[in-house]
């Protein structure tokens, strides 16, 4: 993992470390590039054993060949015989250092389409990838792109995330109005919340487009207000937006979210307004928590969101028709309903935990059963020269 920090990959990765310790069915250890974040309690309390980390400041540096020689000398002590990151620079450090210790089963994952990645990115991505047995992708959109790029269509394995459903479920006996409290958000009745859920860090989340949106639904739906959970280097700008369209009274601004699965019960429609992604966790969670989604057309978002029966898919920068979706949903509170309760029977069906394990397995098994491969001798003098 790269960090703790409570990301959607690295939520997956805790969950699917989780899971596999509980089958019992492999030893699990974890690493990670920083100790840091939210989610360090819930891996330690998996009782893995030390969790090395390995502190980078570049890929070109003396510090990035003392920690291959570390990484490698810990796969080495402690037999390891799959290795699986599940990021860019996870991707680039742990291919690297498991080639280096023939691990037989080496596995990178890639988890975004276009608009995240560089050129020189991607030039380093491919170096992973070909030291890698497989690439896990979360969506076939993703896989697409990578055949595209030219990576061998036998590599690239997609594998959908899994959702916890406890995850979404409310703590407790709870009433809207201690929700509402809970949340920060005001206590009245006739209110109707439009939510979006992603970090405030990277412009492909193209909040603008939502506060847009937002600006063209508060004028048709006078008791609506919007909710946007995240945290990010954008926040003021953003704040400024909302107060420029005339709907800075409207937008609640919560940060960080420690109880999603409040916000969610709360929440009338769900929203994600991205120009790229992967497949979001997001949207994932609305469904599950069956709200009604309307979001942008972009990675694999059609891949679990059926367009007119669980929500509404619009084109990436369409805030007129992402308004007009939202609105119609807000003004039809039956249908609203039903598609979420469609949504969570998708969900139910096609993203389990169990679905996820069982084909990541598959896959370990399926790698592990390969014939010993040599070491590229190239790899062996670049060792030699970290010692």
């Amino acid at each position: 993992m790269n960090s703790f920090e409570q990301g959607g990959t690295e939520r997956q990765a805790v969950q699917l470390v989780r899971l596999l310790h509980e089958g019992q069915r492999y030893q699990m250890r974890l690493a990670t590039l920083s100790n840091q974040g939210i989610l360090r309690n819930e891996a330690e309390r998996l009782g893995l054993g030390e969790i090395p980390e390995y502190p980078l400041t570049s890929f070109y540096d003396l510090n990035f060949l003392r920690q291959l020689r570390r990484c490698v000398r810990f796969l080495k002590a402690n037999e390891i015989d799959v290795v699986h990151t599940h990021d860019f620079y996870t991707n680039i450090f742990g291919m690297t250092a498991a080639k280096l210790a023939r691990i037989p089963a080496r596995i990178a994952s890639k988890r975004d389409t276009e608009g995240f990645s560089s050129p020189a990115k991607k030039r380093a991505e491919r170096y992973a990838y070909r030291l890698a047995h497989s690439v896990i992708t979360n969506a076939d959109a993703i896989k697409r792109q990578l055949l595209k790029e030219g990576v061998r269509t036998e590599k690239v394995v997609t594998v959908y995330n899994g959702l916890d459903l406890n995850r979404v479920a409310p703590q407790g006996d709870l009433s809207r109005e201690a929700m509402l409290t809970l949340l920060g958000l005001p206590l009245e009745p006739q209110r109707l919340f439009v939510t979006i859920v992603a970090n405030l860090q990277h412009e492909v989340k193209d909040h603008p487009m939502f506060l847009r949106a937002a600006a063209r639904v508060r004028e048709a739906v006078r008791a609506a207000a919007f909710v946007i959970a995240g945290e990010g280097r954008l926040t003021n700008e953003l704040c400024t937006l909302a107060e420029s369209l005339a709907i800075g009274r409207d937008t609640f601004f919560i940060g960080r979210c420690q109880r999603i699965a409040e916000l969610l019960s709360i929440s009338n429609v769900c929203v994600l307004s991205s120009k790229a992604e992967g497949f979001s966790n997001s949207i994932l969670e609305y469904m599950a928590a069956a709200r009604p989604v309307v979001v942008t057309d972009v990675g694999g978002a059609r891949e679990a969101v059926r367009d007119g029966e669980t929500g509404y898919l619009v084109a990436a920068g369409d805030d007129e028709m992402m308004a007009a979706r939202i609105i119609a949903l807000l003004r039809e509170p039956r249908l609203a309903v039903e598609m979420g309760r469609k949504g969570r029977l998708i969900v139910e069906e096609q993203f389990s935990c169990e679905t996820q394990v069982e084909q990541t397995a598959a896959l370990y098994d399926r790698l592990l059963a390969r014939p010993f491969e040599s070491i590229d001798p190239s790899l062996n003098s670049l060792y030699r020269k970290s010692a």
